[in-house]
């Protein structure tokens, strides 16, 4: 299981939200600081999210983005605000490892489609999640705002044959509370793809990464592929290397 270590801008900041919430913001300074920091502690993959841009859909930074690929030479997953094609080939353009394609992904299904056929094994599906009353996982867009009206399952399944990097789950209620993540949530996701699972939200403990770690798919088996870590990270909870070894005892 790989780590993925985030780093979220808002305004040119590196922050952390609470469940998605942007009155609930904590700062970390600069943002090409902490990537930095995170790859000297050993990071071989950083996820970066324009929260700016989730919300907008304007990529308001961008040019940081750039800098953290160009400055800390390990692979950096892009997210936020991606809407359309020519999002997708500038990020990749700009060296983005994977380009994550979330709220696009749910209201323009054929344009998004066609940036994975272009682009194969270098976008990725962003799935953020919250409970539904009839205990169905329901997708949410525009930076968390708003509800899709789609449950994960249903877009996991018409996704099914496209050629992606990965699918990047988030269980928003747990993402940055440090409580421990969603995995029985995360079991269900695993149970409905058979694509590369990277899972996010909730990671406050080492605990939590042996959690993931051990996590199998009923069905078939399978492992999460990957899991993010922000805020404990960022506040020095455990460190890099700690989050590394926990991972790696699951391969």
């Amino acid at each position: 299981m790989e780590l993925l270590c985030a780093i979220d801008l808002r305004a040119g900041r590196a922050v952390r939200l609470r469940q998605g919430d942007f009155t609930q913001e904590r700062g970390y300074g600069d943002p090409i600081e902490l990537a930095e920091r995170f790859v000297a502690e050993g990071a071989t993959r950083l996820h970066v999210v324009d929260l700016d841009a989730a919300r907008s859909g304007r990529p308001e930074n961008r040019g940081i983005l750039g800098a953290i690929v160009g400055r800390c030479g390990v692979p950096v997953q892009a997210s936020g605000g991606v809407r359309s094609a020519d999002d997708v080939a500038e990020l990749v353009d700009l060296g983005a490892d994977r380009v994550v394609m979330g709220t696009a992904a749910v209201t323009d299904p054929a344009m998004a489609h066609a940036c994975a056929e272009r682009f194969p094994g270098r976008v990725a599906l962003g799935l953020d999640y919250r409970g539904a009353g009839d205990g169905s996982l329901e997708a949410a867009v525009a930076g968390w705002v708003s509800s899709s009206g789609a449950s994960v399952t249903d877009l996991l399944e018409a996704w099914s044959d496209a050629p992606l990097g990965a699918v990047v789950v988030t269980a928003i209620d747990r993402d940055g509370t440090g409580e421990g993540p969603d995995v029985e949530g995360m079991r269900r996701v695993l149970d409905a793809t058979a694509h590369r699972v990277v899972a996010s939200g909730g990671v406050g403990a080492l605990a939590h990464l042996e959690a993931l770690g051990a996590l199998r798919s009923r069905r078939t088996g399978r492992a999460p592929d990957g899991v993010i870590v922000g805020t404990a990270l960022a506040e020095g909870t455990f460190g890099v290397r700690e989050a590394i070894a926990a991972c790696a005892r699951f391969g």
